[in-house]
């Protein structure tokens, strides 16, 4: 497969083969999401946000996996480091209880592991006098841990935003403001307050900014003589840098300048949920480093390839076993990947592209806005874009209808697509999704 030339090539989706391997599947699975039934061959060609499905359609990836594969498929610079490799059986090892050496000294080996990904990620975040990592399964586990140190050193009530999603572990659901199904009938973490998420001017001065002497809707609330909460049982505040579940929605830049104020003032732990914004899809490493906003804890996970809860030594707890993984820090395929990305994320352009192609498609998409009345809007940053339409069934019936022309792509929000290229796409990749959404809604508005 040539990246410069493939083309997506559908004949029928989800075809035969695709179907008999959904119904085998669902035999087995709980019930759970699935966007469509689409097939990944792993044994056959792919490149870039190029893949095949098992029965030989070829398709345009603009999902990568919920940016779970920030790189796409079989990104050059990674395979090669990646073949240095030879892979070992156990590939999984109890990390908190062990350690593991891929041979040389420490801090220089070609095969890094869980302790080299944890070097690497405190690199990535020495503005925020960061010093200390904890490595979990996913992103809910590293959310679930970076509340718990939070708990920890002192405080029982706890800030997230209308919008919020932060996973589907019991403590995360407790933060969850996006969509009811994610938390109705579970039980909550008592003493969890929810706060408009100021995305817009109008936002921000509507739902976050008051008449009242605080300024705003955080300050009243923890104001000394006129608030509600004292200061001092608040354990943390928690916000995405840019909202994933609820719509691809940017902090406004003032809302985070008032939270840091906060911050400062009343001695806030302020974790910023990066699990699918960070590593590199907005542009920088971080998509909080785009924010005038220090974050006392960061949790990443998706690109990273596996879960990590990054902070201070004086917010991690001192004692032994406070927390602990037996699996967490152990995996040593996904540690290496992870490392390894980083390492391709600062040895190469990728943040650069993904700023210039972002930036094209970004404008590609608001020019379609500005044409289609089923077109409300354009948000996010970098690589990290969607178009809220009119409709929520127009925008399903869009997905739908690109998905059959081999255009992957994700719904959020309520009515919104979004679209996650590699971060290494090129300009033509961007011309040949934009050609394949656009007859995709051609098609959805000429039969509504």
């Amino acid at each position: 497969m040539d990246r410069n030339t493939v083309e997506p090539q559908v004949e029928t989706v989800p075809g035969q083969r695709a179907k008999r391997w959904a119904e085998y599947h669902h035999q087995f699975a709980a019930p759970s999401t699935y966007v469509y039934e689409f097939v990944w061959d792993t044994s056959a060609d792919a490149i870039g946000p190029f893949c095949t499905d098992v029965d030989g359609n070829v398709l345009l990836d603009f999902t990568s996996h919920v940016a779970a594969a920030p790189l796409g498929y079989n990104n050059p610079h990674l395979r090669e480091k990646l073949e240095a490799f030879d892979l070992v059986d156990p590939s999984k090892i109890a990390g908190q209880d062990f350690y593991v050496s891929n041979g040389g000294s420490p801090t220089d080996t070609d095969l890094p592991g869980p302790s080299q990904l944890m070097d690497r990620l405190l690199e990535t975040v020495g503005q925020y006098d960061m010093d200390r990592v904890f490595l979990s399964n996913s992103g809910a586990e590293a959310v679930e841990n970076a509340i718990k140190i939070c708990y920890a050193g002192g405080g029982h009530r706890a800030f997230t935003f209308d919008g919020a999603f932060h996973g589907r572990t019991l403590g995360a659901l407790s933060l969850n403001r996006s969509k009811a199904v994610h938390r109705t009938g579970f039980p909550e973490v008592p003493g969890v307050v929810a706060l408009p998420y100021p995305s817009t001017d109008e936002e921000y001065e509507t739902n976050w900014r008051t008449d009242g002497p605080g300024g705003n809707v955080l300050a009243d609330k923890l104001h000394p003589e006129r608030g509600v909460i004292d200061p001092d049982e608040v354990a943390y505040v928690i916000l995405e840098p840019i909202q994933g579940e609820g719509g691809y929605r940017p902090a406004h830049p003032a809302f985070a300048r008032d939270l840091e104020a906060l911050r400062h003032r009343y001695d806030l732990r302020v974790v910023a949920d990066e699990i699918q914004s960070g590593i590199g899809r907005t542009g920088e490493l971080w998509a909080v480093d785009h924010l005038e906003l220090t974050p006392d804890v960061i949790t990443s996970a998706k690109g990273l390839r596996v879960g990590a809860t990054i902070s201070r030594s004086d917010v991690f707890p001192e004692e032994e076993s406070r927390i602990s993984s037996t699996w967490g820090a152990g995996d040593i395929v996904g540690a290496l990947q992870g490392a390894l990305t980083l390492e391709v994320l600062q040895e190469t352009d990728v943040l650069s592209n993904v700023r210039d192609r972002g930036e094209d498609l970004r404008a590609r998409l608001e020019d379609e806005v500005d044409v289609r009345p089923e077109l409300l809007e354009v948000r996010g940053r970098g690589l990290m874009l969607a178009v809220e339409f009119d409709t929520k069934a127009r925008r399903d019936d869009v997905l739908e209808a690109a998905f059959r022309r081999g255009l992957l792509t994700l719904g959020c929000g309520y009515k919104t697509l979004r679209l996650l290229p590699p971060l290494d796409v090129t300009a033509r990749e961007v011309d040949l999704g934009m050609e394949l959404l656009c007859e995709a809604i051609d098609e959805v508005t000429s039969t509504a």
